[in-house]
């Protein structure tokens, strides 16, 4: 049966479905799987807010990055400006707890379906980059990475006098422009083949690496608990995992400000700021 917590339920309802979930965790061998509502806390915004409804940025897809030159100037240009904020944010308190409980020995491994490297940068070590990480750059012709940093000043040395004029920052780390600052970017391509630069993330249209996925699903069927933090599990590349372990037995938790496409699955579903629900939970299972 679920219980779900609500942001503003009363003190004793309040304590019911953490105290169960402090239980859970104090075992170990929790497999936690994080979204992008995990970082809204520390600046970054969601597609999604708490009505799951898609906010109007679009996102790029892998079939018009690699279709025209036109594309990946806009890609780029965006987000060369937009990656500044990436890099800037700083771990909020939702990272912090998760890389407690990591330090603790309880978690048996961190799926993200985020880009932003934040859970790294509050210490957690055991992590799966479902979607990859924009501190990274692969070149699609001979697949070399690099660090972001490293284009971003060739990126800066191509293009001394173009300044950006940001409307706005949208969740995949670009920003919205207007077209004729779109157009006077120059864009560079690789140093050692002279192939086209993506960042190393799976966009929209784009498979995430079947290795990849094999390793979460290992881990889920593993482990004692699956718990969601911050995803409205709206995209299938996340909720394939909440399927597969209701599929094999392994209880579900969602922690999630509005409804999911998993509540369904859920044991436990508790609507709420991750940021202190997750600290007040660290606090419960020490």
């Amino acid at each position: 049966m679920t219980q779900v917590l609500d942001s503003g339920s009363a003190g004793d309802v309040r304590a019911s479905p953490l105290a169960v979930l402090a239980d859970l965790i104090s075992g170990g061998n929790v497999v936690i799987l994080s979204g992008a509502g995990l970082s809204t806390e520390s600046g970054i915004p969601d597609y999604r807010g708490p009505t799951g409804l898609a906010r109007r940025a679009q996102p790029m897809t892998y079939q018009a990055f690699t279709g025209g030159a036109a594309a990946r100037q806009r890609y780029w240009a965006r987000s060369h400006q937009g990656w500044r904020h990436i890099a800037r944010a700083a771990p909020n308190a939702g990272h912090h707890a998760v890389a407690e409980l990591e330090r603790r020995g309880l978690l048996a491994g961190i799926i993200t379906q985020n880009v932003d490297g934040l859970h790294q940068a509050a210490g957690a070590r055991r992590v799966v980059e479902l979607h990859g990480s924009l501190d990274r750059v692969r070149c699609l012709g001979c697949g070399e990475r690099t660090p972001r940093a490293d284009l971003g000043r060739r990126l800066r040395a191509a293009n001394p006098d173009w300044v950006a004029s940001v409307a706005r920052v949208n969740p995949d780390g670009d920003v919205a422009l207007p077209d004729d600052q779109v157009r006077g970017f120059r864009v560079v391509d690789c140093l050692g083949c002279g192939g086209l630069l993506k960042p190393d993330v799976v966009f929209f249209g784009e498979n995430v690496p079947r290795p990849r996925v094999d390793e979460c699903y290992s881990l889920v069927g593993r482990s004692a608990a699956l718990v969601v933090l911050g995803s409205s599990l709206t995209v299938m590349s996340g909720y394939r995992f909440v399927r597969h372990a209701a599929k094999v037995g392994v209880p579900v938790v969602i922690i999630n400000q509005g409804s999911t496409r998993g509540d369904g699955h859920a044991m436990i579903t508790v609507d709420a700021p991750l940021g202190q629900t997750l600290a007040d939970l660290v606090a419960r299972s020490a």
